[in-house]
């Protein structure tokens, strides 16, 4: 904020100089006035997004957003660790209104570290987000599913019948099992989820079996894994559902695409308690300078237009009702499926340090 001061001389008359003073004063003070009241509205007409999400066409949505409400949206973007970082490093000094990532587990981490506040909430949210989606630190913007993968040259459909999470530790799977390294953030969140739902003793038990099954030390990412089993090197993979609907858009250059024609989704727990849920989410930071706008763009985000531009470019499921995922999606992965809708995302950050314990010592690379 600027403080302008308007200097008046006047020489010819020095009986007028309290006139003078007076009016100086009176100048400055309107000075100050409109400049505090022009400092507000540009406050006012902005949002600051620390942005973890890789993806291009988000920087396109909140282009959409600026031009639907003429506020302007200062994207930063960056790794998720790095932009925690210097969100805590700045502290108070912090422009940041809200940190937008695309893991549950890291918005749970995030809040415990007391960097997020409450008061992220509107009709919109409430209407829009299951409450097991959102708190009121942080919400659900986009879903996603962590699934199995599995060639069907060489998996049958008699194995994969009321196939779990669980399941993954059968020693039918010894040899025959591909996944990201226990350090990744989409697995310790599958874990948490576990370890809410089966608890920790068993989850540990669970997770020694996981690593006995490996065809290989884990390894890569998510399309990694996919194309390892259309490679053969496996025969079941566990990735998250939009990378196969990536790796067909051809947007992955022609050989992933040819290596997710390869392989086929199913989705875990469908007898129980349904499959493994996540989301893309947006925190309100504590002691966002805009607080109303960072609401404001949250609501717009869960808008239908906001929903489709998520599905069409990203692949992610959408959070509110009356949205059809991406073809690709509904075509490769389909619809039907029981999505879990008990186990509250908020546990993923809450178990994630007792999640990489359980798989560290399993020897879970």
């Amino acid at each position: 904020m600027r403080l302008i001061i308007i200097r008046i001389e006047n020489n010819s008359h020095s009986q007028n100089n309290d006139k003078n003073e007076d009016y100086m004063k009176k100048i400055s003070i309107i000075a100050l006035i409109t400049t505090l009241f022009v400092s507000a509205f540009a406050v006012a007409n902005e949002v600051n997004i620390f942005n973890a999400r890789h993806y291009k066409a988000d920087a396109e949505l909140y282009d959409k957003f600026t031009k639907k409400t003429g506020i302007k949206v200062n994207l930063i973007n960056g790794k998720a660790g790095a932009l925690e970082k210097r969100i805590i490093e700045e502290g108070a000094d912090s422009s940041a209104d809200l940190y937008i990532t695309a893991d549950a587990g890291r918005c749970g981490a995030f809040q415990a570290k007391g960097m997020t506040q409450k008061g992220l909430t509107s009709p919109t949210i409430k209407s829009s987000v299951p409450k097991n989606f959102r708190t009121t630190h942080w919400v659900g913007v986009a879903k996603r599913a962590r699934i199995i993968y599995y060639s069907p040259e060489r998996v049958t459909g008699a194995e994969l019948s009321g196939m779990t999470y669980e399941g993954l530790a059968d020693p039918k799977w010894k040899g025959r099992l591909v996944i990201r390294k226990s350090s990744n953030i989409y697995n310790k969140s599958l874990v948490a989820s576990l370890i809410e739902n089966n608890g920790k003793a068993a989850t540990r038990e669970w997770a020694k079996g996981v690593v006995a099954n490996m065809a290989r030390d884990s390894k890569g990412n998510d399309r990694a894994q996919i194309m390892a089993v259309a490679a053969g090197e496996a025969d079941i993979a566990v990735a998250n559902t939009y990378y196969l609907a990536l790796m067909l858009s051809g947007k992955k250059g022609a050989e992933q695409q040819a290596a997710a024609k390869k392989v086929k989704a199913f989705f875990p727990n469908q007898q129980g308690r349904g499959t493994h849920m996540n989301i893309s989410c947006a925190a309100l930071v504590k002691g966002a300078p805009n607080k109303a706008n960072a609401i404001a763009l949250v609501d717009y985000l869960l808008s239908a237009e906001a929903q489709e531009h998520f599905t069409n470019n990203t692949f992610e499921f959408p959070m509110i009702g009356g949205v059809s995922p991406n073809p690709l999606v509904v075509n490769n992965l389909g619809l039907d499926f029981n999505q879990d809708l008990s186990t509250k995302v908020a546990s993923y950050g809450k178990n994630q340090a007792a999640a990489l314990e359980v798989m560290t010592a399993a020897g879970w690379k």
